[in-house]
Order: structure tokens, then sequence, then C-alpha cells
């Protein structure tokens, strides 16, 4: 059925279709890397970079980040993820910060943290939050920080759940109940800015801090979040802008930056004051690696399609949002190839259990019909 497997937020800084030429070098670079073909895939990619094709810079930073197709290269990486994050490149801009964050450049990264956290990044929000906790760099905020790492927690990022069990030895019940509602909050927002942020990638309309490709054309949709991060963190880190990052590597070693956190004081006492505690805090997952499905679960040819996509990161959004439900669970995830969408389905059930799957789907808000194979 012309089924193929695309990168995570693959078409996040593009809004092309695959007529046009650079994205045709994707996609063939993406077939080409679901194929085991690591060198095809980065030569693909590597014809689109050169025609300033987002999607294909940030893949090529992919490969050299894993090794594969290429030497593993995390400074030509980050060079890639900055370049591609200087178009307006969603998931550039977070694994650009994230890498900036990881070798220490942690007020360069803010900006890209922040405006990942924003749109739900677990990651971000875990290292937002304890920033906020720690009062590093930004505010100390105790409701916030609590808020920050209870998202990230109920995203299923391990870090989290051990920074909530010791935040809760030192912040007040009631300041973690506002924590809690807080979280709500604040995932509702990042649902909101998630959507606005890939529907404008979906409709192809430009937003400010549109860049123009080396080919002379307006290279767009980007979105306003990333752009502003490449700003801001330009304006921080007074130096380089993300089209040369990773040069700094080059420079004489600056001094080295204070840990994140260290171990905590034992609990203050009543008559004694103790100064403010700071968690252990255990380094953030590297960048997600290309993912690449597996076979669909055995037990029938019938699916469950949870919506059509144009672009295939919101297919991507709407996967993360729901892989983790017991009606999707033991079941593969498909990408169907129809005309100029993708299908996001799940495969392997009966009829009957497509039927019910879906049933319990849609009584839990999640828009989803029963389809056969």
């Amino acid at each position: 059925m012309g089924r193929y497997v695309l990168l995570a937020a693959l078409a996040l800084g593009a809004g092309l279709s695959f007529g046009q030429p650079a994205v045709a070098d994707t996609k063939t670079g993406v077939d080409a890397w679901t194929r085991g073909d690591f060198a095809a895939a980065v030569r693909e990619w590597q014809a689109g970079a050169t025609k300033g094709d987002g999607d294909a810079i940030f893949n090529l930073g992919q490969a050299y980040r894993l090794g594969k197709g290429v030497p593993q290269d995390l400074v030509r990486a980050e060079q890639l993820f900055g370049q591609a994050a200087g178009m307006g490149h969603l998931q550039a801009a977070d694994n650009y910060g994230l890498l900036l964050f990881q070798r220490g450049e942690r007020a360069k990264a803010l900006p890209y943290l922040r405006a990942a956290a924003d749109r739900g990044d677990p990651r971000a929000q875990y290292l937002i939050g304890i920033a906020h906790f720690n009062g590093d760099m930004v505010p100390k905020d105790w409701v916030r920080a609590y808020a920050l790492v209870t998202l990230a927690q109920q995203q299923g990022l391990p870090q989290a759940a051990g920074a909530l069990a010791q935040m809760d030895q030192y912040i007040p019940l009631e300041q973690r109940q506002q924590g809690v509602q807080m979280a709500v909050e604040l995932g509702s927002e990042a649902d909101a800015t998630r959507a606005r942020q890939l529907a404008a990638v979906d409709l192809g309309s430009q937003v400010p801090g549109g860049t123009t490709g080396p080919i002379g054309t307006t290279k767009g949709p980007t979105v306003a979040s990333a752009g502003n991060a490449v700003t801001e963190a330009q304006r921080v880190a007074g130096r380089d802008s993300p089209a040369t990052a990773g040069a700094d590597y080059a420079r004489p070693a600056a001094p080295a930056p204070r840990p994140v956190a260290v171990r905590p004081a034992p609990p203050p006492s009543v008559a004694v004051a103790a100064p403010t505690p700071r968690p252990v805090i255990k380094a953030p997952p590297a960048p997600v690696p290309v993912p690449v499905s597996a076979p669909a679960a055995s037990g029938g040819t019938w699916r469950v399609q949870l919506g059509a996509f144009g672009v295939a990161s919101n297919a991507d959004a709407m996967w993360a949002k729901v892989k983790a439900r017991p009606e999707l669970a033991g079941h593969a995830r498909l990408n169907v190839k129809a005309g100029a969408v993708i299908k996001l389905q799940a495969g392997g059930y009966s009829q009957a259990g497509a039927q019910a799957a879906c049933a319990k789907l849609k009584a839990a808000g999640i828009t989803c019909a029963a389809v056969p194979g």
C-alpha cells in the first residue's frame, strides 16, 4: 500500500510537497534509512541540505549524532541542528538546546529549552523544572518546578520520578498541591501551543522569523518559537549564531560550569535554618533516535485508524499522545501513504477487537475508526 517510515518530525520545518526536489531527496533518504542503507540515506540528505531543506539538515544531524552512515561526530551534529533551528525547524531546535545543555552551555541552551518545554517536551520540562527548584538562571519557584517535573514524569521520563520524590521532602504540601493543579494548566497550554505550531506547518503559512534558503526561495513555514529561541540564544551567548554552532569547541576552554545540582542537605530541622536543598538530578536522555517502525502485531488484519495527516510530524505528535494507552499496547504503528496524506493506524486487530478498542478510545475523547487491512 506504499507504506514507508518517516523520521520523527520529518516535515516540521518544511511545509513542502514531495514533488519538490529538496523534499524528494529527504524522502528518498528516509526510505534508504528504513532499509538500513545509512550511507545512501546520508548521500540523499547531503544533497537536500545543499538545497536548503531543513528536514534534510535535521536528518543529517541525526545521522552524525548516531554515527550511522557517517562517523559519529557530536560537534557536526550540533552544527547541523543549529543550522536547521535557525530555519525554524522545531525538533532541530529541541535537540540543539539539549546538546548545548549537555556540554555546559546552559545560558545559551535556556531559550531553546523554554520553547521546547512550552510545547510539551518532557526532557525540557524536566530541566526547566529543576532550574526553578534550584533557582539556577531562572527565578526560584517551587510550585512551577513541581508542575513541570510532574508533567515530565507523566510522559514517562525516568529521572522525573526520582526528582519528585526528593522534592516531596522539601516542598510544603500546599505548594505541591498547587503544582499539581498548575501541571494541568501547563499541560493544556502545551497541547494548544504544539497544535498551533503544527497547524502553521500544515497550512504552509509564514510566521515571524522566516528565512531565505540558498536556492533563493523563501523557506517556510518557520515557527516563531524556534526563531525566537535562536534570537534569544544569540543575545544571551553574545557569540555564535546557530549557523556556526559548535565552532566554540576550538576556543580556549572556559571555566567548567557548575553542576546542575548537588546532593541535597538533610531535611532542615525546626530550630536550624538550612541552605536551599538541591536534589540529585540525572542528566536527561539524549535526543530520541530516528525511529523505525516494527512489524504489525499478529492477531488479525483489522486496524484502528487515528487520523489522516498532511504532515508527518502531526502523525508523530498524535502517536506520542496515545501510544501508551492499553487499547494500543502491543499493536504496531503503521504509516499508510494515501496521496498527499498519511493515515496513522495501529495494526494487528480482529474486527471485533478493533471496534472495541476504538469505542474505548472515543470514550476517552480520541477520534478513531476501525478499518480493514
